[in-house]
This record gives C-alpha cells, structure tokens and sequence, in this order.
C-alpha cells in the first residue's frame, strides 16, 4: 500500500448537463437535463487514489444536507479515511455546474459552499504526523494550499500540488511542491516550470524525460480526467513507483475516467 497519502482538496457535488456544443457568449442553447454526479477535485482525486490502492485521508468541509452525507458514504465506500471530513452546519456542500458538449469537452463553475470555510489553519492541522504524501488543489484557495504544503514539508512527506484552477497566486507554491501537476494551459499560465508533470489530454502526459500515452478508448466526458490521473499518480507514487512507472499508471486512470459521464459515478468501483 506505501507511505500514506493525505488529500486536502474539495467535496463537491456536480450537476451535469449535456449540449450539442457550448454557447458563446450571449447565446442560449438547449441542454438535456440535469445530472447529480460526485465531484470535486479533492474528493476526484481520494477517490481515484484510493482505487488504485493508497491509503487515503480526506481532508475537507461538506455541508449538513443529504448531498454531502451521500458523498460521504460514497467516499467511505472506497475505503477513504474521513476523520478529517467535517460538516459545516451554515453552508451547502459545494457544487460545480457543468456543460459537456456531444465531443466531451466540458465547461465548469463551481460554487464553494462548505469547502469556502475550510480555513487554512484547520486544514493543516488536521493532515497528521504519519502523512507520507501531502496532495492539494486550490479550488480552496491559495492560502489554504500553502498551509498545507509548509506542514507537508514540516512532515518529510511528499509533497504534491495540482495547481488548478490555476491563479496568479499558484507561482508563490510553486517552490513548496515537490511534483506538481497540470494541464498545458496551466503550465503556461505558470510560466512553464520546468519539471513539472503536464497532462496532455489525449496525447497523454509528460514529466521531465518521462512521457506516456494512453491506449484508444471511446471518450463520452473528459470531466474529472485529470483528477483521476492525478490519484492515480500519488498513488504510485506513494508505493514508491519511479516517474515512468507513475506516469503510465496515472495515464491509463484518466483514459479510464473519460469514458463514463462525469467525474465519478454513485456506483464508482475504479
């Protein structure tokens, strides 16, 4: 199983819609109804590192209603340890509002909810003494992120940033991250750091001399592709796999997760 991985990231539920191709700006377009599907980056990425076999602690904020119990059932389902989970009794569980056009490129808002009072301090604290492998996103926020990877660095343990959505703020964590992983978009946006981990989409994904492709597959939602990938790199990683061996784990696991609609299904089983 490896060194223990923590996940400190968000807890979201996404409402999914499917269109024939996005709208520009100022345009209505018709959707096919609504669907209510697990998401968040955070719990994406416990999700998909505990199915390929890390141990997990979630770290997170869901709100006291039916969504965030369901997610939480879901997530102890995988076997992720959710003694960091709290509830916060003002705030909804989080959301994200997504667009997934016929070709399965998808557009995404996210409303904070219960993840927006997760503060920084209290996300520290929680990652515990035996953490081997610290990961974080920043659909919390910068200052949250940075807490977490200075006590990640305080531990000794590995420390990982998924700089997305990306911000001005994510160059400042930049030197707090061990690995750090991104799309193309992202990288740019960071200035292209050079050894970072840079997903590909369908081409793959690159880091350093390291680079991967994934087999062929029937694409129906790109939504939550790069979390998977992201799981399924600490995942590796965490059993003490080289960047080669992680790279190609971490490829197959986000081709796997384009070919079901939306990040994860109620019904996930890896």
């Amino acid at each position: 199983m490896g060194a223990r991985v923590v996940v400190v990231g968000s807890i979201n539920v996404d409402s999914v819609v499917r269109v024939e191709r996005h709208p520009r700006p100022g345009e209505t377009v018709l959707g096919e109804g609504v669907e209510l599907l697990p998401g968040g980056k955070g719990a994406n990425l416990a999700a998909g590192a505990a199915a390929a076999g890390a141990d997990v602690l979630m770290v997170g904020r869901v709100g006291d209603d039916e969504l965030g119990r369901r997610y939480v059932g879901l997530l102890a389902a995988h076997g992720v340890d959710l003694s960091a989970v709290t509830v916060d009794p003002a705030q909804p569980t989080g959301q994200a509002f997504i667009t997934v056009s016929e070709d399965g490129e998808n557009s995404i808002i996210v409303v904070a909810g219960a993840n927006g009072t997760l503060e920084a301090d209290a996300a520290a604290r929680a990652i515990p003494d035996d953490a081997g492998l610290v990961v974080t996103q920043l659909e919390l926020g910068a200052e949250v992120a940075e807490a977490v990877l200075r006590r990640g660095r305080a531990l000794g343990a590995l420390t990982v940033l998924n700089a997305s959505p990306v911000s001005p703020a994510a160059s400042a964590l930049l030197e707090l991250a061990d690995v750090v992983v991104v799309n193309e978009h992202e990288w740019a946006a960071l200035g292209k750091p050079a050894d970072a981990c840079v997903t590909l989409g369908a081409a793959g994904a690159r880091w350093g001399a390291a680079d991967a492709s994934p087999d062929p597959v029937d694409v129906v939602d790109t939504t939550g592709a790069g979390d998977a990938f992201a799981g399924a790199l600490v995942a590796a990683l965490a059993a003490g796999a080289d960047r080669a061996a992680a790279l190609r784990a971490a490829v197959d696991a986000g081709a796997r997760a384009t070919t079901y609609a939306g990040a994860q299904p109620w019904g996930f089983a890896g």
